[in-house]
């Protein structure tokens, strides 16, 4: 700190030496003073003295008045010192502020560093976040996709239903208008539950190789006899007799059948028809129905079914017989008079579903091992007798039938399974 006491002056009178020498002793007792009082440091500038013999020397130039006496110096200094002390003051002040402010710099950094982080942090979950949400976006567009295919099957598949259910619906009505025809239940009654979906009387063949003979018997008890005694001596005359075999006998018998049936386009099925010669009644149906005034048409085939007492009209265009079936009864001329005959649809069954097992007849044997010594119908008779007989083993027999050496027959099982 320069002293404000002290500066460059160009003096204009230079004293004597003496003088001088004894100002500048006075200036140093005064600054030296000033300096221990304050306990502070003074520094004063380089004072440069210029001799010159025209001017008088002076140390300050136009002096306060007040500046002149030791007391004005010592509270000029005074007051110097209480703006040095403020001056001291400010500077602590201004230096806790600076530790204040580079404290708060410094949490400002380390704040900006944590925020830095926590958004690169938050910026890589967002990230993350998108990407995921992106593909869960994908993965609910495939499932909508998916669920769209699937309502389009759903729908073609209702659709398919709807029409098997219009179907379904023309076969019931069909069902429905089927020939009526009386009947006589002699069969036993069981509880529902045992109730079979699908019964039939099955008609199978089977081959049989010569020497043998198949025997149905009524009960199965004597058929199971039979069997389990294998060997059986059968009397054929007079110290006559034969050895032969009892075997049960397997078929391969349908366990499942499924049929699916349809309404044939050009089949007529006519029922409610009257006793008379076949031939006269199929050619009077031809020759009704094949005129068109009475809603036929060309006629391809006219059969007599005579199992059912029906007749199956064939015509050659598809559309006759839907037109016919729409009305019930017709009026046809048969033996000098109109006769109400049924006209109802003609169905055509198709196997879909076929399932088979073997199964072991129950009442009937299968006899082996007999020698073609007698005539067919004499032997075929001699083994009936014994195997009637209860003290043989047997009983009541159903059915006979035998095939000599030397030929081959194929058996019909029918009612006899």
């Amino acid at each position: 700190m320069e002293c404000p006491l002290v500066e460059k002056v160009r003096p204009t009178v230079l004293p004597a030496s003496s003088q001088l020498e004894k100002e500048t002793e006075s200036i140093n007792e005064t600054y030296g003073q000033r300096s221990s009082a304050g306990g502070g440091q003074i520094y004063c500038s380089e004072v440069t003295f210029t001799m010159s013999s025209d001017e008088e020397f002076s140390l300050v130039t136009d002096p306060d008045p007040s500046e002149k006496t030791l007391e004005g110096v010592k509270a000029l200094i005074s007051k110097h010192k209480k703006q040095y002390e403020a001056l001291l003051e400010d500077q602590k002040d201004l230096t806790s502020s600076r530790d204040e402010r580079r404290d708060l710099t410094t949490q400002f950094k380390e704040r900006t560093k944590k925020l830095t982080v926590d958004l690169e942090k938050d910026e890589s979950f967002y990230k993350d976040e998108i990407e995921n949400q992106k593909a869960t976006l994908d993965s609910l567009k495939e499932e909508e996709n998916n669920l769209m295919e699937e309502i389009k099957k759903i729908q073609a598949e209702i659709k398919e239903e709807d029409d098997q259910n219009v179907e379904l619906k023309e076969q019931a009505d069909v069902f429905c208008s089927m020939p009526e025809k009386k009947f006589v239940f002699k069969g036993l009654t069981k509880n529902a539950e045992d109730r079979q979906e699908f019964d039939m009387k099955s008609h199978i063949t089977y081959p049989m190789d010569g020497g043998t003979a198949l025997i149905t018997f009524e009960e199965e008890d004597v058929a199971s006899s039979i069997m389990m005694m294998k060997r059986h001596k059968v009397e054929l005359g007079v110290e006559c007799r034969i050895i032969v075999q009892a075997h049960p006998v397997h078929l391969m018998l349908p366990s499942l059948v499924e049929i699916d049936s349809e309404v044939c386009p050009r089949r007529i099925l006519l029922s409610n028809l009257p006793k008379m010669n076949t031939e006269i009644l199929l050619n009077k149906l031809e020759i009704h129905f094949s005129k068109t005034k009475n809603g036929g048409g060309e006629v391809d085939v006219c059969d007599y079914l005579p199992d059912s007492g029906t007749v199956v009209i064939v015509f050659i265009k598809e559309n006759v017989a839907k037109h016919l079936v729409e009305t019930e009864f017709h009026e046809v001329k048969l033996n000098q008079t109109k006769h109400k005959v049924r006209v109802t649809p003609f169905l055509n069954g198709k196997i879909t579903n076929l399932q088979t097992k073997m199964s072991m007849c129950p009442r009937t044997v299968l006899l082996t091992g007999i020698p073609d010594i007698m005539e067919q119908e004499t032997l075929q008779d001699l083994l009936e007798i014994h195997f009637q007989k209860n003290s043989n083993g047997g009983g009541e027999i159903e059915a006979i039938l035998y095939n000599p050496l030397g030929q081959n027959l194929l058996a019909l099982f029918g009612n006899t399974l």
